[in-house]
């Protein structure tokens, strides 16, 4: 068969292959958007924070209770990011704290869920946003919709680096300087423009520049091990995995198992994580996510180095051989 009539075959059935796996990963996620061991707290005298625990525990597999003994308690763990909202029973009746910044979604859910079941009983629910999205952006479109952007910039970085041919130092270089720029424009837009994050600014910055890190050093790095094909395994990776497994738009609790824990073990996932966590939460629960992504961009960085050194090593030994052979010939 010519190669041509070869090349068409594998056009005609890679990208309707591409397409299914592109739908299935952010359709299936999407649509079992569901609690799944939610963080959630509960306060209160024993004997009442027990009767609320038992009406919750109906929601088999739902939630992940935290018993907490009054409502300051479960307000700190709010604010440490350990519970994404918390019940607390008050001589008034029940009170619902929730995390808006944490997930606009979750604390959606929560007040249907909370407010359904004291409905249900006859009572009414009062809920306190404890740590609130800004204002300018209520409903957390801005941070949600970051990832993606992100993950595209850190692919074209990886992608253009490889293009170009830069190797060694020079593209490590190449990326640590694409990635800071691209952190300090996206604060600029998200933060100084769109009024979207309220944390410290060259921080946020610097977490948007090391989500953009982590992907493009696994891009670049990834491709300069096993050449062209890892610019597009690695690309595959973020954007059909990483991407729609990060719960940046809900929470990895949301999403069906093991869809949340892989994502966050992902760039994307965790740069949303982290980002979160600096920009509401004064950097609560921030050190597992800033790891990750670190890990990524290491471990990318050097296999950049790594390659370009055993393609240095494999050039320069190939003039001795040939030597060698025209020596043993002669």
């Amino acid at each position: 068969m010519p190669s041509r009539n070869r090349h068409v075959i594998a056009v005609v059935v890679l990208v309707p292959v591409l397409a299914a796996l592109a739908l299935w990963a952010f359709a299936w996620p999407a649509s079992r958007i569901a609690p799944r061991d939610l963080p959630l707290g509960v306060a209160g005298p024993p004997a009442a924070a027990a009767q609320v625990e038992r009406q919750l525990d109906q929601h088999e597999g739902a939630f992940e209770i935290h018993r907490y003994a009054d409502e300051a308690a479960a307000r700190d763990a709010i604010e440490d990011r350990s519970v994404y909202g918390a019940v607390v029973v008050t001589p008034q009746g029940p009170e619902l704290l929730t995390a808006s910044a944490a997930s606009p979604v979750v604390a959606q859910f929560l007040q249907q869920a909370v407010a359904r079941q004291a409905s249900a009983q006859g009572t009414e629910v009062k809920t306190v946003d404890v740590v609130s999205t800004p204002a300018s952006d209520p409903r957390g479109a801005v941070l949600n919709a970051a990832a993606l952007p992100l993950a595209l910039a850190g692919i074209a970085a990886g992608a253009v680096v490889t293009l170009l041919g830069l190797r060694g130092s020079r593209a490590v270089i190449a990326l640590l300087g694409a990635s800071a720029l691209v952190g300090v424009i996206a604060a600029g837009i998200a933060h100084s423009w769109l009024g979207a994050l309220g944390g410290d600014w060259w921080t946020e910055a610097s977490v948007l520049g090391l989500s953009t890190l982590a992907v493009g050093g696994a891009v670049a790095g990834l491709a300069a091990l096993i050449g062209p094909a890892g610019t597009g395994i690695g690309a595959a990776v973020v954007m059909l995995i990483g991407n729609p497994f990060s719960g940046a738009t809900s929470a990895p609790q949301m999403l069906p198992e093991p869809a949340g824990a892989i994502g966050q073990w992902l760039p994307p996932g965790a740069g949303t994580t982290l980002l979160r966590s600096v920009s509401y939460f004064d950097g609560a629960a921030a050190t597992g996510p800033a790891l990750t992504l670190a890990w990524w961009a290491v471990l990318g960085l050097g296999a950049v180095l790594l390659g370009s050194s055993l393609r240095a090593r494999k050039a320069g030994s190939a003039p001795a051989a040939e030597r060698r052979e025209l020596s043993t010939v002669g």
